[in-house]
């Protein structure tokens, strides 16, 4: 019996060499195409309908790249033919691979085992959520080094910091909210990113302690939405690159009629930029996560000089006798409405990397020890609060230039008469769009969605399902369409990560002060169940938290719709979610404390978790070296062959 996947390469083998005129063992004929193992076969004429071949051929290669299954069933002599069967109609042997193809068993995979969880419920985990080997850890400080350096120089930075004078700010007033914002956001990355490092699982697993195993669906789902509508962001970000490197090739892009609507916020030439961008970032999605340190280094070489270029170009282009305009106080805001304003600028810093902040976890796991990343608790504020500054700098150069605050960097290059200059800029904003899309947005909804569905989706699926859907089915260029948009998005989703955030410390540092049990977080009957598998502590701080900023959220977005005193609220919408939730979920924790989950020593492996059931007599960590004991991987693969057979029937009958 042939190895699996030998039937695959020898028939994509086959139909390649039937599409060059070339005779092979086995493979296609005129008139059906079998799959057969790996023996020697009568020669058959090669001169299959390249239609039909092809359409075969693009079947098998997305089976290989999408790690579609075939049954070891279909892979007998079962599948070969004569070669005088009568001639079937070319819609037969065609709709038959289409059939194939998106059979829902088809798509099924076969997960490589969990080590930890029990083996009669390894449908709810994989491999690839298992803590990271010690093989795989090969993130150092200089990787976290390049990750933020290429990180603080993303567009989306320089639209924070610009857009803050758009709404009235001054440079001064813009500076500290991104420096306190930072700062705030470093402390919890280092917190919520040395627990990732020291225990090496990902996000989705490690918010099953804290919230249930069940209740911890809802911080993976918010992610996955918030990171698909980031993808949208920065891709939108990145077709204005690409416009701007085609219109400094072709000038006449600028001249292209446009067909439509003013409503709908782009433009023709800017749909066909942002297609094409997309185009170049979606091979990047099959990229491993272990590999993806090279573009974090590529982006740190090429786009701070970049930055530092615009910001002497700045003070170059700007007369001297308009350098004191420079640095002049230019707000428009004074009194109560400056002070808000200032509090809704801090809350939009604190919102553009609030979702990193809650998921870090998913690339501190790659530490190779956990003091690797605390370098991120200097650089954060260090290197944003210096490219910010940039920002503003040259933001206010165009005011003086312009007489208009350009707060989207884009707009102020397609100002440039230089038409080399205004390429290489494009250029290395696009190269960063790249970077943190596939990094901090892509990859991290391949990790959720990976714990979501494992069954039907890896990682790579993950990836490509938030390049579809966040890249087309959310509009980003609707958010983007005007500053104010752009902040009252920021400020909106902070509602919901400020709390997650917030249980998520205080119950690692506080609550449980470090000990929890790694191999029970992958039970949905271990000790963190909890109430049918909710934390209603959690439930319960996450009402207080998410509620009041509410009313705040929906008149930033319909202003028509009165709020009262609760606009206020949500003006500061991530540090009140942040500190009710951490403060009720503690007081909770105390007064009504969870026991099964109070333990007196970390459990991070299998063997700890037999130590600590000889120590201690504990039953959750007894069962959990029992259940892994007794599984069989041979068998599991058997039940999923079986129930993937659907998928292939349809090319047999064909």
């Amino acid at each position: 019996m042939p190895q699996p996947g030998t039937a695959i390469a020898e028939v994509r083998t086959s139909c390649i060499g039937a599409m060059m005129g070339r005779q092979t063992a086995v493979g296609c004929n005129r008139y059906d195409m079998k799959l057969a193992p790996s023996r020697s076969a009568p020669q058959m004429r090669p001169n299959i309908e390249g239609q039909h071949a092809q359409l075969v051929l693009l079947v098998l290669l997305h089976v290989q790249v999408l790690n579609i299954s075939v049954p070891a069933r279909y892979k007998s002599d079962d599948f070969l033919l004569s070669p005088r069967p009568p001639l079937p109609s070319p819609t037969m042997v065609s709709s038959a691979a289409l059939r194939a193809y998106f059979s829902p068993a088809a798509w099924r995979l076969t997960p490589a085992p969990s080590s930890l969880a029990p083996a009669h419920l390894r449908g709810y985990t994989n491999a690839d959520m298992d803590p990271v080997p010690l093989e795989g850890r090969k993130w150092t400080t200089f990787s976290y080094i390049a990750y933020w350096t290429s990180d603080a120089t993303s567009a989306a930075v320089w639209q924070l910091s610009s857009s803050m004078l758009a709404l009235g700010l001054s440079w001064r007033q813009a500076v500290p909210a991104i420096a306190v914002g930072h700062t705030v956001i470093a402390c919890i990355m280092v917190l919520n990113g040395t627990v990732g490092a020291r225990l090496h699982i990902p996000f989705p697993v490690l918010n099953r302690s804290s919230f249930g195993f069940w209740l911890s669906y809802f911080s993976v789902i918010s992610r996955v939405i918030l990171s698909m509508f980031w993808f949208g962001i920065q891709a939108f970000t990145g077709s204005e690159c690409v416009y701007q490197m085609l219109k400094a090739i072709w000038p006449s892009l600028a001249h292209l009629p446009n067909h439509l609507p003013e409503s709908a916020h782009i433009t023709t030439a800017g749909m066909m930029c942002y297609f094409l961008y997309w185009m170049i970032v979606f091979p990047l999605m099959f990229v491993s996560p272990q590999r993806i340190r090279w573009l974090f280094v590529l982006k740190s070489i090429i786009v701070p000089p970049t930055w530092i270029a615009m910001l002497i170009w700045a003070f170059v282009k700007v007369p001297p006798s308009s350098h004191a305009g420079l640095i002049a106080d230019h707000a428009t805001l004074h009194g109560s409405s400056l002070s808000w304003a200032w509090l809704t600028a801090l809350n939009s810093a604190f919102g553009i990397y609030a979702t990193l902040a809650v998921n870090i976890p998913d690339f501190t796991r790659y530490a190779v020890d956990e003091r690797a990343q605390y370098v991120q608790l200097i650089i954060i504020p260090v290197f944003f609060t210096f490219f910010s500054f940039i920002g503003v700098a040259v933001t206010s150069a165009g005011q003086v230039l312009y007489g208009a605050t350009l707060w989207d960097p884009l707009r102020l290059i397609d100002r440039w008469d230089n038409r080399a200059a205004a390429f290489f800029a494009a250029f290395s904003f696009m190269i960063t769009t790249l970077g943190t899309n596939v990094s901090a947005n892509t990859l991290s909804v391949g990790n959720d969605m990976t714990a979501l569905a494992p069954r039907w989706i890896n990682i790579r699926r993950g990836q490509i399902l938030c390049v579809i859907f966040g890249g087309w089915a959310l509009a980003p260029w609707e958010i983007l369409a005007s500053a104010r948009g752009f902040l009252t998005f920021m400020n909106g989703y902070t509602v919901f990560l400020g709390p997650i955030a917030g249980v998520m410390i205080a119950d690692y540092w506080i609550v449980h002060r470090g000990k929890v049990d790694v191999p029970a977080m992958y039970d949905p009957h271990g000790r963190y169940r909890y109430t049918g598998g909710v934390n209603w502590r959690a439930l319960v701080a996450l009402l207080c938290s998410v509620p009041p900023n509410m009313p705040g959220l929906i008149h930033s977005i319909n202003p028509s719709i009165p709020a009262g005193g609760a606009v206020y609220i949500s003006d500061v919408a991530y540090l009140f979610g942040l500190f009710t939730a951490a403060c009720v979920y503690t007081l909770l924790s105390l007064l009504y404390p969870a026991r099964e989950t109070m333990l007196h020593a970390p459990i991070l492996d299998l063997d700890d978790a037999k130590a600590y059931a000889a120590q201690y007599d504990d039953a959750f960590a007894e069962g959990y070296g029992r259940d892994n004991d007794e599984k069989s991987d041979g068998s599991v693969v058997e039940q999923r062959e079986e129930k993937e057979k659907d998928a292939y029937e349809v090319l047999g009958r064909a």
